[in-house]
């Protein structure tokens, strides 16, 4: 499994930004997909993730209700829409993908900054 990820930038703290994960290699069926974060001098941290078979998402308490993962079957591409940005949200992000069954993720893409103003 491939994994591209892209669309991150600088914005202004409200403002709003789509990140998109290009999988290829297998289809994603099975997998599962995940959002991934990591602040300067913090740990990598988990953002978001979604069961690529049945949609069901999970979000971490500090993004709930203003983020939202999402896939497009047909493109094999999740999707994070990133509302009400924050300058704490500024990191890198990754997405990651793992068989759903298993609980860790195995393929990372490279990440892309996201860099919220104040």
């Amino acid at each position: 499994v491939q994994l591209q990820a892209s669309g991150g930038g600088l914005v202004q703290a409200g403002g709003s930004l789509r990140l998109s994960c290009a999988a290829s290699g297998r289809t994603f069926n099975s997998y599962r997909m995940g959002w991934f974060r990591q602040a300067p001098g913090k740990e990598r941290e988990f953002v978001a993730s979604i069961k690529w078979s049945t949609g069901n998402t999970y979000y971490t308490d500090s993004v709930r209700g203003r983020f939202t993962i999402s896939r497009d079957n047909a493109k094999n591409t999740g999707y994070l829409q990133m509302n009400n940005l924050k300058p704490e949200d500024t990191a890198v992000y990754f997405c990651a993908a793992g068989l759903s069954t298993v609980p860790r993720y195995d393929y990372w893409g490279q990440g892309t900054q996201v860099t919220v103003s104040s």
